[in-house]
Parts: structure tokens; C-alpha cells; sequence
């Protein structure tokens, strides 16, 4: 039936992107069993996503993005057969927002607009760049406006959309416990282990948090004897004698992050960061490690200090709370228990599924 179709419009191409996989494709099924059919329609080919931030081939690039605008505005006379477009932080990467202002006024669709980052604010990682300028910024309150519903991954980012529409759902990124972050049969032992893993996962845009805590790793090396796991698209450039890099890889995504005895998530305390939704610290609590994370934003609310974690803002913080974990293998495990109890109660796929369902009712 028509009134149950939905066209996800969105940057990446499927399962590429975590931002995607964890807001709205690990729901497909979902939707599936719930009567709804869909199409999804990304912006950038698989091949334009595997290059594009690569050096070189700049002709390619070149092409491939004016491809995608084109396929873009075709895409808006097929939009007659959906009830529901749903667009995942914007139709096009730069630019006015035509697609969505088309699907509002002229097509008359209900749009569900997604995001998950403060993305009406200049991301610090391209402050003064070309880039920034062509993103347009002030679109995202004229969509916030046009859209039938809004989804926002915290308080913060429902609290601007909030300001421009009504109808807004804090639909945080949620984890499937069941079938994806499943702990590992002893991860809540007491293990004799030779060395603690402290780690830390992310993407190369977000290896600039780790700034703040490499001074105090540098102290503790000078008394422990522990391993720093990084698991990234890019290895870091840290001068530390505990450094161990894997490259992030979806197959063993999970056995990776279960390396992680101690997981951390600095952040810095501004205003970009506060739209985070910690997606960082939900993974390693799914898979009850406990987590020391800088309390900017949802983070403060979802590691609970002395509780599924330890909150740190400065060097010292990071050393006490470092110290206290890798003392008391212990307490490390309680908290991760603690940690994994409130993943399963508040931000799984299973306990989030009726939520998600409401942004097409």
C-alpha cells in the first residue's frame, strides 16, 4: 500500500556508515514486519564513498558528484509513490536545500528529518574551508520547519528542532544487543590477564579528541604497564610506547572493541560536541566495559559517574580516573555490568523499536 512506503534519502551508501547503520538501517526489518516497504537512495555511489577521501583522482570526484546531483533532482518525480521521505541530515551535501523544499511544496510528502550532530553549527574539523562554506548551514531550521516530523539523537539536538517544529522525537542511536554488540562468554569474569587494554574507536574526524588524553597516558606509561588500542580508519600519529592500532573493519568490528578493557570518550567542551549523541561510550557499555568520557553533553547522562564510569576534564582527571580502573580490575567490572544494564533498558534496538515506529504515525 502507498500510505506504508518510505524512501530513505541519505549521504551514504548502505551499510557503509555508522551514522546509518545505527540510526535508521538497523530498523529496516523492523519496518518490514510492521507492514512498511522502502527504498533507500544514497547521494554517493559506493565507488564515489571509497575515494572520496582519498588523494587524487580529482576528475572522478568531480564527475561523480555532479552525477549525484543529477540523479538527485531526478529522484524528485518518483517521490509520487511514497508516503514517507525520510532524509538523513540533508538531501545534498552542499547548497540550498532544493530537494527538500521541492518534496515539501511541490510533491506535498511528510518528511522525517534525521540527525545526530549539532549540523547547524560549523564542524570545527572544517572551520574556514571551502567545504564549510558550500554546506549551507542555515538550512537545517528551514527543513526542521517543512518536516512532518523531526528525529534527533538527544535532548540538545531536539531542543533547537524544537524551536522551528513541535513535532520532535528524541530517537537516540540505538545498539542491536541481540544480534550484533553481544558480550563474549567471559567478558564478565575476573580474567589473569598479562596487560589492561585502555582503547579508544572512531573515524579519522574525531582522532582530535585524543589530544586531551595523551598527556595523561604518557604519565601513567611511566608507572603501568598497559596497551592503548586505537581502532580507526587512520592510525594516529602519537608518540606512546603503549600505542596499538588495528584498522577498523566492519567483520571484525565486534571482536575489536572486546579487546577493550577500559573504554574512553574525550571530548572537548563546546558546542559541536554537545550535539554528540556518544555513540563511542554506548558501544563499549554494550559490551560492558566500563568508560571514562569527558561529561560534555548526552555523555554526562549516559556514563553515570562512579557508577558504569568515571567522568574526566583535565589532565589529573584522566590520571586518577585511568588509575582508579587499571588498580581495581574489580570495580572495572562492575561498572561495566552497570554500564551494560542501562544499554539494554534505554538505548537498544529492541527497547527503542515502538519509539522509532512513532515517526511514521
Amino acid at each position: 500500500m502507498s500510505n506504508k512506503r518510505i524512501l530513505f534519502v541519505c549521504p551514504y551508501p548502505f551499510d557503509e556508515a555508522p551514522s546509518q547503520r545505527f540510526r535508521f538501517e538497523q530498523y529496516l526489518a523492523i519496518l518490514k514486519e510492521n507492514g512498511y516497504s522502502y527504498q533507500l537512495k544514497p547521494f554517493f555511489s559506493l565507488y564515489m564513498w571509497r575515494i572520496l577521501y582519498k588523494k587524487g583522482k580529482v576528475i572522478s570526484k568531480a564527475f561523480g558528484i555532479f552525477i549525484a546531483y543529477i540523479k538527485r533532482f531526478f529522484l524528485l518525480f518518483t517521490l509520487h509513490k511514497y508516503a514517507f521521505i525520510f532524509i538523513h541530515r540533508e538531501a545534498t551535501p552542499a547548497g540550498p536545500p532544493f530537494f527538500e523544499w521541492a518534496t515539501k511544496y511541490i510533491w506535498k510528502k511528510k518528511i522525517i528529518y534525521d540527525f545526530d550532530d549539532a549540523i547547524w553549527l560549523e564542524d570545527p574539523n572544517e572551520t574556514g574551508t571551502f567545504k564549510s562554506t558550500l554546506k549551507w548551514k542555515k538550512k537545517v531550521k528551514k527543513i526542521c520547519n517543512w518536516s512532518y516530523k523531526i528525529s534527533c539523537g538527544n535532548q540538545y539536538l531536539a531542543n533547537y528542532a524544537s524551536q522551528f517544529n513541535k513535532r520532535v522525537v528524541v530517537n537516540p542511536t540505538t545498539l542491536d544487543t541481540e544480534n550484533l554488540h553481544k558480550i563474549s562468554i567471559n567478558n564478565t569474569e575476573l580474567q589473569s590477564k598479562t596487560k589492561v587494554t585502555i582503547g579508544w574507536t572512531g573515524t579519522h574526524t574525531t582522532l582530535q579528541y585524543l589530544q586531551d588524553v595523551i598527556p595523561a597516558l604518557e604519565a601513567l606509561e611511566l608507572k603501568y604497564d598497559f596497551s592503548f588500542l586505537v581502532i580507526s580508519n587512520q592510525k594516529p600519529d602519537f608518540n606512546l610506547k603503549s600505542l596499538k592500532f588495528i584498522a577498523w573493519n566492519k567483520t571484525t568490528e565486534i571482536q575489536d572493541l572486546d579487546l577493550i578493557d577500559i573504554g574512553i570518550m574525550p571530548l572537548s567542551n563546546d558546542i559541536w560536541s554537545k550535539g554528540k549523541c556518544g555513540f563511542k561510550a554506548l558501544q563499549y557499555m554494550a559490551l560492558a566495559k566500563p568508560v571514562i568520557a569527558s561529561p560534555v553533553g548526552v555523555n554526562e547522562i549516559i556514563v553515570e559517574d562512579n557508577v558504569s564510569g568515571l567522568h574526566a576534564e583535565t589532565k589529573e582527571d584522566w590520571i586518577n580516573a585511568l588509575e582508579k580502573l587499571l588498580q581495581d580490575e574489580a570495580l572495572s567490572i562492575k561498572m561495566g555490568l552497570k554500564g551494560l544494564q542501562k544499554v539494554e533498558k534505554y538505548y537498544t534496538v529492541k527497547s527503542n523499536k515502538n519509539n522509532f515506529l512513532s515517526l511514521f504515525q
